[in-house]
């Protein structure tokens, strides 16, 4: 009930800015858009002007959507002549090897599910500009206020996205028995008595002539049982 909800949410917020893009804000040339910029918006935008000081700011949108809110925002930015203002739009994600049932896939996870990162220059008019995009539903901050991430911060972010090894998921834990599906063990059944994520190994406790014997597999070798 919660999906379809926010999914109604979102379409009607979509179908709204739609509409507003259609009649007040058209394909600007650079000197309409310079002159739109100096209409009042309807919305007073709790901002104190950063000045020229260029930040990244963080903004909440449906989980879900936050791809298709960074192409809302990107058009809004070329449309509306604020290249000067706002400068990249990052949605954080990080590849993960996911091994299920003796098979590994390589998928593309968002590392914060709902949030997208704005390099900017806080102004009314660059507020204004992505607070009002198809899609978002407000800045990260204190109260009102938009509050700018620490570079400490931006650089832990970017460096989890650069990483060069992707993250390793799989679908059994220790204490769990799984089968195991490939080498001299096949077909045998284990309980798990240890996880190397590191080296994408597994430990298997399989009951051999009687006695438990710890076995080291890959994680390709074994499967939930």
């Amino acid at each position: 009930m919660y999906e379809q909800d926010t999914e109604e949410q979102y379409e009607e917020q979509t179908e709204s800015e739609e509409k507003y893009s259609r009649s007040d804000q058209p394909v600007l040339t650079d000197a309409e858009s310079a002159s739109a910029r100096n209409e009042s918006p309807s919305e007073t935008p709790p901002v104190e002007p950063s000045g020229d000081q260029l930040a990244w700011y963080v903004i909440h949108c449906y989980s879900g959507y936050e791809n298709k809110v960074r192409h809302n925002l990107e058009q809004r930015i070329e449309t509306m002549g604020m290249k000067d203002k706002v400068f990249d739009v990052v949605v954080p994600t990080q590849e993960e090897v996911e091994v299920q049932d003796g098979k590994r896939r390589t998928v593309e996870r968002h590392i914060f599910p709902g949030y997208v990162l704005v390099n900017m220059i806080l102004s009314e008019e660059s507020w204004f500009v992505v607070r009002n995009t198809p899609g978002v539903t407000g800045f990260v901050g204190m109260g009102t206020m938009p509050t700018a991430l620490r570079p400490e911060e931006v650089a832990q972010i970017l460096k989890r996205m650069e990483a060069e090894a992707p993250t390793v998921k799989v679908t059994f834990k220790v204490g769990e028995r799984v089968r195991i599906i490939d080498g001299p063990f096949n077909d045998f059944r284990g309980v798990v008595a240890e996880i190397d994520m590191q080296r994408t190994k597994v430990r298997v406790r399989v009951s051999f002539f009687g006695r438990e014997t710890p076995v080291e597999l890959d994680f390709l070798q074994v499967e939930r049982a």
